[in-house]
């Protein structure tokens, strides 16, 4: 028995304009124009569809399964591992982890499909932002680094709630310092700044909120930003501290925090990570890997890194430092003590 054809629009469309162009109502050049191909096509078109009728339209691989499409039981498994494994994995990251650490290649659009059929939706909700006109790029990779700290629930209740602290070059998007540390403070950001001069050199300038703990608070002080631990040292190192204005401000490093959120805490979950040494080593796999996917090329190649310090002066200069009077009684007071 011959198999029923089914013709989308577009094929009736092409059916009805080959039947009149043969009948001879139509011009080749209006044939043409109705069939919105090139001349060539469209006279191929009219011979299949005289020595075949209206099978001669319709294209050969209708109905045929793709010969890359994935063998069932791949499909099945990855499904499996997206209900449990990599439960909570967004799709593009879930298609990085099945390549990775299944060996099982797909496209991101493939996989979402997949995942909808089998009723498994997007964990992530997006909602339209409000129009805000980005500020263009630094052109050189250490002209601007931003930096920033996000409190979070970072290992999902396994272990104690962790802030990470981080910084994030301008110009490329790439993540040059970063670190798990218990709260948001003076001594994380010391600890930030070695590693970013250690690592990359010393930035032109950062871009940093109106915490404190760069600057004090009460303006007219005599040591200005100096006055604190990290803006003392950020002035003894020749960088320039300036402040954002709005959250929005520090845009990159703020929608560093969004994907971490969703990318990290997800390999957090699947490291097991419990408390703050083994989530700093999972931090530490992440960061070339999120720098190898979503850092960008700078606009200039010539960087803008100076030459850190010698190590232990860099140590020095980043370490906390007080300017204390001895007491008649040989004693000093630093931070409430008596020493």
């Amino acid at each position: 028995m011959r198999e029923r054809l089914t013709l989308d629009p577009r094929d009736q469309q092409r059916n009805d304009v080959l039947v009149r162009w043969r009948e001879g109502s139509l011009t080749v050049d209006a044939a043409v124009a109705l069939l919105d191909t090139s001349e060539r096509t469209a006279w191929r078109l009219r011979a299949r569809h005289r020595a075949m009728g209206v099978e001669g339209i319709v294209h050969g691989n209708r109905g045929r399964a793709s010969p890359r499409r994935l063998p069932a039981a791949d499909r099945a498994r990855i499904v499996d591992l997206a209900r449990s494994r990599y439960r909570g994995v967004n799709d593009s990251h879930l298609a990085e982890l099945l390549a990775e650490a299944e060996g099982i290649v797909i496209g991101r659009s493939s996989l979402q499909r997949l995942l909808r059929r089998a009723g498994l939706g997007t964990t992530r909700q997006r909602r339209s932002p409000r129009y805000r006109s980005r500020r263009e790029r630094m052109p050189q990779a250490g002209l601007l680094v931003q930096i920033d700290g996000s409190p979070h629930d970072w290992l999902e209740g396994r272990g104690p709630r962790l802030t990470l602290v981080g910084a994030i070059d301008d110009a490329t998007g790439a993540i040059v310092g970063a670190a798990f540390c218990p709260v948001e403070d003076g001594r994380a950001y010391l600890t930030i700044l070695v590693r970013m001069c250690r690592d990359h050199g010393v930035p032109a300038a950062v871009y940093r909120d109106r915490s404190g703990i760069f600057a004090p608070t009460r303006k007219g002080g005599p040591l200005g930003d100096a006055g604190t631990q990290v803006g003392r040292a950020l002035a003894e190192l020749g960088i320039a501290s300036v402040a954002a204005a709005s959250p929005q401000a520090k845009g990159r490093v703020e929608r560093l925090w969004g994907t971490c959120q969703d990318r990290l805490v997800s390999e957090l979950r699947l490291a097991g990570a419990c408390d703050l040494a083994s989530a700093n080593v999972v931090l530490e796999r992440f960061i070339p890997r999120f720098n190898a996917r979503f850092a960008v090329p700078p606009a200039s190649a010539a960087p803008a890194w100076r030459a850190a310090p010698p190590a232990r002066e860099l140590e020095r200069i980043c370490a906390f430092r007080w300017r204390r009077v001895v007491g008649n009684d040989n004693t000093v007071r630093v931070e409430g003590a008596v020493l």
